[in-house]
């Protein structure tokens, strides 16, 4: 049985149903990739390497993460911290925007779990996710030792995949963040770019330019998201583009990269070719956006996701 580690942070999600009320759920952008892996391949293992705290609504979303059948072995507790916050409105066009509550995050403290034992079982693992954002809350002077248990656990031979997903609010610089995407980019055997977010820190505005950047790093596979219009992906000398339908019932953008990322890593982990991947990956995007929230109903993604062929 393949198995999948995403490292990374879970937030506490709150949404307003109306002019008094919110509602409240769970999410982040490595959760939720796991969450939408799990329910396309259950015979994926899939686990999250998170800390939480010891309080209540710690303890109810790691039933969450249960109850999605997420493997929980390497979440932590922390004695005094607690998981973070977010509040989200979307626009008429389902373009979304944040407001958070991080910095008494547990999940900025989950490198110092990482010990011999926690390195042993992700060593047994076929492929370890991390994100742009999983690297900027990582505490500074963790992150040393992160990238020696990344580089150890490439040496083992699990895959190292990075999806960059930059956050400049979470960065000190831009100098800072290219330094550790530099790093995450040196060890990556799979890698899933937005266009824009590169266009950001290193002005390439194509698909193809983001191709050519990253040619000096001897990336495996890349996969590059161009937001609706298309997906281009290069595995060795071989590059491909697809053609991705859009969606026009557009509610809320929030988790559509991530949910591509977790069934296009459950397509690869299940030998999937990559163009049924991303065809895959897509389909579950375009049914993620149509729902509020990161997370969709399970039965109505469910169901969108037997229409596409899983």
């Amino acid at each position: 049985m393949k198995n999948i580690y995403f490292i990374g942070e879970c937030m506490v999600e709150l949404r307003a149903m109306s002019a008094a009320t919110l509602h409240q759920s769970f999410a982040g952008d490595v959760y939720n990739s796991a969450v939408y892996l799990k329910r396309c391949f259950p015979q994926v293992t899939t686990s999250v390497v998170t800390a939480l705290g010891q309080d209540n609504l710690s303890k109810k979303m790691l039933e969450r993460f249960e109850s999605e059948q997420i493997n929980t072995q390497l979440v932590f507790a922390h004695d005094t911290k607690v998981p973070g916050m977010y509040y989200i409105e979307t626009d008429e066009h389902g373009e979304r925007s944040f407001i958070y509550w991080r910095n008494d995050s547990a999940a900025k403290k989950v490198v110092d779990f990482l010990d011999a034992v926690a390195l042993e079982q992700l060593s047994q693992g076929d492929m370890f996710f991390f994100s742009g954002i999983s690297l900027a809350i990582i505490e500074e002077s963790a992150r040393e030792h992160f990238w020696k248990v990344v580089k150890q656990l490439k040496d083992a031979g699990v895959k190292i995949v990075f999806d960059p997903n930059y956050r400049a609010r979470l960065w000190n610089s831009v100098e800072e963040t290219k330094e550790q995407y530099h790093l995450a980019f040196t060890l990556a055997d799979i890698t899933l770019p937005g266009v824009e977010d590169l266009t950001t820190l290193y002005d390439v505005h194509s698909v193809e330019a983001v191709v050519e950047y990253l040619k000096p790093y001897q990336i495996e596979e890349i996969v590059v998201k161009n937001g609706p219009e298309s997906v281009v992906t290069k595995e060795g000398d071989t590059l491909q583009s697809h053609t991705i339908i859009p969606v026009t019932n557009v509610v809320d953008t929030t988790s559509a990269g991530d949910a591509f990322n977790g069934v296009y890593l459950g397509a690869r982990l299940s030998d999937k070719s990559i163009s049924s991947a991303v065809q895959l990956a897509a389909k579950a995007a375009g049914a993620v956006i149509q729902q509020p929230g990161a997370i969709a109903p399970k039965d109505i993604f469910q169901l969108a996701m037997v229409e596409a062929g899983i």
